[in-house]
């Protein structure tokens, strides 16, 4: 994905001119709390729960209880659930072609990088990991295979 594309980015590095680039645009745009935040959405964590591999964030007791009745311990269906992390609810994401494709770049970028952390994190499982499009925007999403 090249940051260039989107036009915050864009806009600010022409304004600055002098060869800046995205790297400059963090570091006056972002500071080290981002940082730190913008690793665990692109290197997330996993759990096991009862055959489920699942995104740490999406993982909440009763809220797997439930969907684990629901489904009737389907595990493939659990993890198709709950392992969705939906751009949109969490990125302004401004409605024009431009920005759209920028995000669906992004959402692409976000599942190669859960992938290499599914494959680090269970060397001995295989994952199908996915960036889509919905109507509400990109959604990058895994399931085990079995």
């Amino acid at each position: 994905m090249d940051p260039l594309r989107v036009r915050d980015v864009r806009e600010w590095t022409e304004a600055v001119g002098d060869d800046a680039d995205y790297l400059d645009y963090l570091s006056q745009q972002v500071g080290l709390g981002e940082w730190a935040a913008f690793t665990r959405a692109f290197m997330p964590r996993f759990v096991e729960v009862e055959g489920c591999i699942l995104w740490d964030r999406a993982y909440e007791p009763d809220n797997f209880r439930t969907w684990y009745d629901q489904l009737r311990g389907d595990t493939t269906s659990i993890e198709a659930t709950l392992n969705q992390f939906r751009l949109a609810l969490y990125i302004n994401i401004p409605e024009d072609r431009d920005s759209e494709a920028a995000a669906s770049a992004l959402a692409g970028e976000i599942a190669v990088s859960w992938r290499r952390c599914l494959r680090d994190a269970f060397p001995d499982r295989s994952f199908e990991v996915a960036a889509s499009e919905t109507e509400d925007g990109p959604v990058v999403s895994f399931v085990t295979v079995r």
